[in-house]
């Protein structure tokens, strides 16, 4: 096992952590597991192969890459929530995947090892600087190492008909993110980010999942009720009102007529230069 040196949570997440954090990672990664795995295979992850996946969160990005990379690889996954870690560690050897370690710890706390893979899903949109955060990530690659990374941009969500409870969430959750230095449309900027980190760019994509049922319409409420202390500290939303657009969120997703979808998510993948 990897020594890794532990760290405290970002002030700029504004999401709900611990256990119920992890159950709405639990459900936004059934929605996400088939892009995140086709983008994976497209980045190259295959068999054997050492990967990273940082701000793990509970683990399901790592399972992916497990089960890419086979037994005869090796997953590390760090996060800085030590309730995640501890529930990814458990669903992991009830799985039998022996091949991932999990550790609380930061993404520059991984010394010693070199990475064919470094992955994060989800996490630059949280940071305050991603971009030291990438660097990072970077630093953790072999020459001709792979950096994958996919990320949200807020402004992309649709609902259909319009919604104003829904309209009012992505609204909340941009104005609560961008008050704590996070950026909630980080997407687009995901090639440049690379580039700027020292990676060559391979390659980009967008992806949007959508539906009139299932999980993909959990996440709105889901989401607007994780947010509510990060929005209570802030001053942003009042606990009734809260209350008030979650309930409709549900609501709307138990209506088939109508059509939700998740932010807009840009994947990018770079290559760390062999020289």
């Amino acid at each position: 096992m990897t020594a890794f040196a532990a760290s405290t949570a970002p002030q700029s997440y504004v999401i709900r952590g611990g256990a119920a954090g992890r159950e709405r990672l639990r459900i936004l990664a059934r929605v996400v597991q088939p892009t995140t795995r086709a983008l994976l295979q497209r980045g190259g992850v295959a068999a054997g192969m050492v990967c990273l996946d940082v701000g793990c969160g509970g683990g399901d990005g790592s399972v992916e890459l497990a089960k890419l990379v086979g037994p005869s690889g090796r997953v590390v996954g760090v996060d800085l929530d030590a309730t995640k870690i501890e529930l990814a560690r458990r669903e992991a050897a009830e799985q039998g995947l022996s091949q991932i370690e999990f550790h609380v710890a930061a993404a520059d706390a991984a010394p010693g090892l070199a990475f064919d893979v470094v992955y994060a899903r989800f996490l630059l949109t949280h940071l305050a600087d991603p971009a030291a955060v990438l660097r990072a990530m970077l630093a953790r690659l072999r020459p001709g190492g792979i950096a994958i990374v996919e990320d949200i941009d807020f402004r992309g969500h649709f609902c259909e008909p319009p919604l104003f409870a829904f309209q009012r969430y992505v609204d909340l959750y941009t104005a609560v993110a961008q008050a704590r230095g996070a950026d909630p449309n980080i997407g687009p900027r995901l090639p440049g980010l690379l580039r700027e980190a020292g990676a060559e760019v391979v390659g980009v994509q967008v992806v949007q999942p959508a539906g009139i049922d299932g999980d993909v319409k959990q996440i709105a409420a889901i989401t607007m009720e994780n947010l509510a202390d990060a929005l209570l500290d802030s001053g942003l939303a009042a606990a009734d009102d809260i209350r008030g657009l979650t309930a409709q969120l549900v609501a709307a997703a138990a209506d088939s007529r109508t059509l939700m979808s998740l932010p807009r998510i840009v994947q990018a993948w770079g290559r760390r230069p062999a020289a």
